[in-house]
């Protein structure tokens, strides 16, 4: 009994670590099969048209792990609108998992593409530098649907003849590029989220902390050395009187002078 009991928690761990998909297309643009950290099977990219470029290999992809940055490093572009098609038999919900990760361009405006389901417009004005930076791994998840013979994506739908078509649509600015992607059955809620990013707001509060201190430094090596004090205890026997000649007694000393005085010249009258 205790054994079956320990097999349940097992279970009901295992379940909330690894997302309930039901993956039905994936593939590794521009790269070779890989299965990922979430048991997500990603095809080799068979696709003929564009470039397949390994260029991201050079660099580090933040917010995935070290097994699975593989699929953010390769990809496929093309000087103009390139598609992948996958073929959909039944009708109900999906999602649609774009991944992305800028390996080239170090700045906003460089590179921005739009992003269609069947000629929809899911994703518009695409800026993966603007987005999270070089070298961050981007996810865009588009649920869509379809049902009586027509898919429902973005704010619309089309005729749906069997096939999904995703296309990578040139924009003003480069050329459009994905990294790699796949399709499951469910909502959004299924979907394996990347780790957050650091808020640009925390990072300038960091760099602005920085600055100050680094500020400060030199203030603190130029200050001069404050004077040193010497404390001088004195052993009091009473207490402090402003003028010393200003006790009772101090009338007692005249008094001696005079007798001192008038003593002898009395004795020498006395004496003639």
């Amino acid at each position: 009994m205790r054994f079956l009991l320990a097999l349940l928690c097992i279970f009901s761990l295992v379940r909330k670590v690894v997302p309930d998909l039901s993956v039905v297309y994936a593939v590794n643009c521009g790269g070779q099969a890989h299965i990922d950290s979430n048991g997500i099977e990603y095809r080799a990219d068979k696709n003929k048209v564009g470039t397949a470029s390994d260029f991201g290999r050079m660099l580090a992809i933040a917010r995935v792990k070290q097994e699975d940055q593989v699929l953010y490093q390769t990809e496929r572009y093309h000087y103009k609108t390139f598609s992948y098609e996958v073929s959909l038999k039944q009708e109900g919900k999906y999602v649609l998992v774009l991944q992305f990760s800028e390996v080239y361009f170090a700045s906003a405006g460089e590179k921005v593409f739009n992003v269609e389901i069947n000629g929809q417009t899911i994703v518009k004005d695409l800026d993966i530098f603007e987005r999270v930076g070089k070298g961050v791994a981007h996810n865009e998840v588009v649920p869509f649907s379809i049902r009586d013979r027509r898919i429902y994506a973005g704010d619309g739908s089309v005729a749906f003849d069997g096939k999904v078509t995703i296309s990578f649509a040139k924009g003003h600015r480069d050329n459009p590029k994905i990294n790699a992607f796949y399709i499951a059955r469910g909502g959004v809620e299924s979907v394996p989220q990347l780790p957050e990013i650091a808020r640009e707001e925390d990072e300038m509060e960091d760099a602005e902390e920085e600055e100050e201190e680094e500020e400060e430094k030199p203030k603190m090596q130029n200050r001069p050395a404050a004077a040193k004090t010497e404390t001088t205890f004195k052993k009091t026997s009473g207490p402090a009187v402003s003028d010393p000649y200003a006790t009772d007694d101090g009338w007692l000393m005249p008094l001696l002078i005079a007798l001192g005085v008038f003593v002898p010249t009395l004795f020498c009258l006395c004496r003639l």
